[in-house]
């Protein structure tokens, strides 16, 4: 909300300083100001379309189930036996340094509905590669 709430007003009040300072045309403070608060109120929009089509989703409730779907933990092993858990999160949420993936991301995509067991294929710059589900958890239900 800082956007909103902080930066917009401080803008809007340089802008309306600038503009009573006379020539516009060469006002800096004006320009830059305007030019900032039209990327100000254009994020603002975007993110409020984002709000609006927001779902909220239970991953808990696939508690206990083998087949992964958003919300998932998911640990596989690569051909060269590496082992590897991602969470498979939203798109504003994925934190590859926490080890969450977007879902749209390949890795994400090569999983979604795979289940415990299943060899699947991932896509990468290098070729296709093998990779197989070990493990799939879910959150437990109010937890």
């Amino acid at each position: 909300m800082t956007l909103l709430d902080v930066e917009r007003p401080k803008i809007v009040e340089v802008v309306s300083w600038a503009a009573k300072n006379g020539d516009r045309s060469e006002n800096g403070d004006y320009l830059y100001g305007k030019k900032r608060l039209r990327e100000i109120d254009r994020r603002i929009r975007f993110l409020t379309q984002r709000l609006d089509i927001a779902e909220v989703a239970d991953p808990s409730a696939h508690h206990g189930k083998d087949q992964i779907f958003f919300g998932a933990t998911v640990t596989y092993t690569t051909a060269s036996g590496q082992e590897r858990t991602v969470t498979i999160k939203g798109i504003d949420e994925a934190d590859s340094l926490q080890g969450e993936v977007s879902w749209i991301s390949p890795i994400a995509r090569a999983l979604l509905k795979a289940r415990e067991g299943d060899e699947v294929s991932l896509v990468t710059p290098g070729g296709t590669e093998k990779i197989e589900v070990i493990e799939v958890r879910y959150p437990e239900p109010g937890g």
